[in-house]
């Protein structure tokens, strides 16, 4: 048997006691933190500040009812988050409304 033989047959074992234990082993179960929180559904509105060249961007979760303003930071190449809101603490209701 060649060396190139050796290689392969090692490496598809590797790979299938791979697929073995993640078959096998259970995956661990989110975080608390993960789990009271639901997939959230956006939506991005652009907006223009006054007194900026640069426009700001609000994201909306409609699902977890938050509302983030972003805008780009040109020196650091990144968003900056301009502000944050919960719409549900805003609302003085302990739960949603619905």
């Amino acid at each position: 048997m060649s060396r190139t033989h050796r290689w392969l047959i090692g490496v598809n074992a590797a790979l299938l006691l791979t697929l073995a234990l993640v078959t096998i082993v259970p995956a661990q179960p989110l975080s608390p933190a993960a789990q009271g929180r639901p997939r959230g559904q956006y939506v991005m509105l652009p907006a223009k500040q006054l007194g900026n060249p640069i426009g700001i961007v609000y994201v909306l979760d409609s699902v977890n009812e938050e509302l983030m303003a972003l805008r780009w930071d040109r020196a650091s190449q990144r968003l900056e988050v301009v502000g944050f809101r919960d719409m549900i603490n805003d609302a003085g209701t302990p739960g949603k409304a619905r």
